[in-house]
């Protein structure tokens, strides 16, 4: 009788486990077996042409040298981003957690920029910062330059720009989970740190950052995996080409290029996707070991 209960559960929950699993295996797990497949084929999609070449597509990902400078593009970028975005987002929600007046309009306010669309937000940056526009006008009004920086054309600028738009556009999202976050902290933590003489600094320290250490793990992984696949402002900003002088070009960009463009070159694409998917694998692996989370549990 016991048996027979517990058949009839297990059919139970794989019955309504099945349109998960077929919908993740139609839509996920065969795009990813097929994309595997392509990457160690030499692929033409117009004229529908295979031919097995092994390990080349892989091999080439070391030897290419716009491959090389993506990859530096989109390391140098993750490098800068993820830890600012994180800790400007960090201390944002802390302010607005504390009883300071018009907070929630504060809050509002800082939280338009993830409404607003990554197209538009790309936009208003470049006005920003062309040659004739209001950062570079502050500057030389400010006697900060002599003369007006082209950064949008400069490969020196470029990237920094993007850099600077993207942590603008990120932040409040990652603000905002870390205000949830905050909520779930004990206040009887806070008054005994008061009752110990702490400051406000000290309770930020050694209470806020230690209680939102699996908060801060979220946000790393987050910004990690959003910033490797970082494709839509590195394209309108250079118009698809990864320009100024390969300055702006990441891996998301040149996949896009590899697959969909004069190349045709599909099974690189496939190859350098799936090289891309590691690495994003590898350093949030080391991030969450670096960030030790679990040691709250």
């Amino acid at each position: 009788m016991k048996n027979k209960r517990k058949k009839h559960e297990a059919i139970q929950g794989i019955a309504f486990l099945s349109p998960a699993i077929i919908v993740i295996g139609i839509f996920i797990m065969s795009s990813i077996i097929f994309a595997l497949y392509i990457s160690f084929h030499k692929v033409n999609l117009f004229t529908g042409y295979y031919e097995f070449i092994g390990l080349d597509n892989y091999k080439r990902i070391f030897t290419d040298t716009k491959t090389r400078i993506a990859f530096i593009n989109i390391l140098s970028f993750v490098v800068v981003v993820v830890p600012i975005q994180t800790i400007i987002a960090l201390i944002m929600a802390a302010v607005l957690n504390t009883n300071i007046r018009g907070k929630i309009g504060f809050r509002t306010i800082y939280f338009l920029p993830t409404l607003t669309s990554s197209a538009a937000l790309t936009m208003i940056f470049m006005f920003l910062f062309s040659l004739d526009g209001p950062v570079n006008k502050l500057a030389v009004n400010m006697n900060l330059l002599s003369e007006s920086i082209n950064f949008l054309n400069n490969p020196k600028f470029a990237l920094k720009v993007i850099m600077s738009m993207n942590i603008w556009s990120t932040v409040p999202f990652y603000m905002t989970i870390y205000l949830a976050g905050l909520q779930e902290v004990p206040k009887s933590i806070y008054e005994a740190s008061s009752v110990d003489g702490a400051n406000g600094f000290q309770k930020f320290i050694h209470v806020t950052v230690p209680q939102l250490k699996p908060i801060t793990t979220f946000v790393l992984l987050m910004g990690i995996i959003g910033t490797f696949q970082m494709f839509d402002q590195a394209y309108i900003f250079s118009g698809g080409s990864g320009g100024p002088e390969n300055s702006t070009l990441t891996v998301a960009l040149l996949i896009y290029r590899n697959a969909f463009g004069q190349n045709n070159t599909m099974g690189f694409a496939t190859a350098m996707s799936i090289m891309l998917s590691i690495v994003v694998f590898i350093v949030s692996f080391i991030a969450q070991k670096l960030n030790k989370s679990d040691s709250l549990y």
